[in-house]
């Protein structure tokens, strides 16, 4: 499978990336153990071998899940790629973002602890947190680099204007963003990126369901399929993507492929976009067409016809905002 070396690091990774959210049982639905295992085990025979988690996903079940299947794995740790995240921390069932320097050691031991390894290969400051200094955060992740617990430091949702500060006191090898050809409302960060030797992961890749193809414009929605501000279910917009996904299943099938490795391929091949995009799945059908998106590649035309198409539906793929998915300050409470 194509690989990327991850910015100024050491660190090779493959451009599609297992997620994980949905193993964690995070957005509903609960967890099947089994299954999550299978997922990832299947992930990796299919060739994918870098695993994004995080302690959010599921309050750490997702690492723990993680973990357990590289223990039984065929494939050897030092040719996995685990990237992981810090700097959430919870009160009952409320989120927040948590940068003290000791709970960031302690997040870091805890995730090496579930992931059942003694380093971690990506590890992400998963919101800026305004209650702390991006300095001391950033100085934190640098002595974790320095000691050879992680092997590449990452961020994830820090605009441009936080990662040059955070450069002033620690290297930068990721930066990890919301992106898809639907909501584009952060190509900004990805440009800012890739014109600072930070490679880009991308979440978000299949427009919480959008770019699946699965909707109609008579579906029922359930509430975590609703993603408050995005527009994306609401309204006349809704339709009007309805219409343009069909025009683009349409597309992918006259050039043999099906839509989803098509929006993969998508965030791969556009410019600015992603080095790595994450493809979620919770079973192993929901890798179907995983090979198929790392076997061919959009040119110029192909990624000018999608925009042709998209922009015949709709006149705004810049829609999106960060603060839906965001977790509190706590000092804002």
């Amino acid at each position: 499978m194509e690989k990327v070396k991850l910015g100024r690091s050491e660190v090779e990774a493959t451009r599609i990336a297992l997620g994980t959210w949905t193993i964690g049982g995070t957005g509903g639905g609960g967890t099947d153990e089994d299954a999550s295992i299978q997922t990832i085990q299947a992930a990796l025979s299919r060739g994918i071998t870098t695993i994004d988690t995080a302690p959010a996903c599921g309050k750490g079940l997702s690492e723990e899940l993680v973990g357990k299947a590289m223990t039984c794995s065929h494939v050897p740790r030092d040719e996995l790629v685990v990237a992981a995240k810090a700097g959430m921390d919870w009160t009952g069932e409320d989120r927040y973002r948590g940068s003290r320097p000791d709970q960031l050691e302690e997040d870091l031991e805890n995730s090496m602890k579930r992931l059942q390894t003694d380093y971690i290969d990506i590890y992400q400051m998963h919101w800026p947190d305004s209650d702390f200094s991006i300095k001391e955060t950033a100085e934190k992740m640098r002595s974790f680099y320095e000691s050879g617990r992680i092997r590449s430091i990452g961020v994830s949702h820090f605009s441009p204007e936080q990662m040059d500060e955070w450069q002033n006191y620690a290297p930068i090898h990721t930066a990890q963003m919301h992106l898809n050809m639907l909501q584009r409302y952060l190509l900004d960060w990805f440009e800012y990126s890739h014109n600072h030797e930070i490679a880009t992961l991308s979440w978000g890749s299949l427009a919480h369901g959008m770019l699946t193809g699965r909707f109609d414009k008579h579906a029922s929605l359930p509430q975590e399929e609703s993603p408050g501000d995005s527009g994306l279910f609401q309204g006349g917009r809704f339709s009007q993507l309805v219409d343009a996904v069909e025009s683009l299943k349409k597309f992918a099938a006259e050039r043999g492929h099906d839509l989803i490795p098509l929006a993969i391929r998508w965030l791969l091949d556009h410019k600015p976009g992603a080095d790595v995009a994450l493809w979620e799945a919770a079973t192993p059908s929901q890798l179907a067409g995983v090979e198929d998106a790392d076997e061919f590649q959009l040119s110029r035309e192909d990624l000018w016809m999608i925009d042709e198409i998209l922009y015949s539906h709709t006149n705004d793929l810049r829609n999106g905002t960060l603060k839906e998915f965001s977790p509190l300050v706590r000092s804002d409470m």
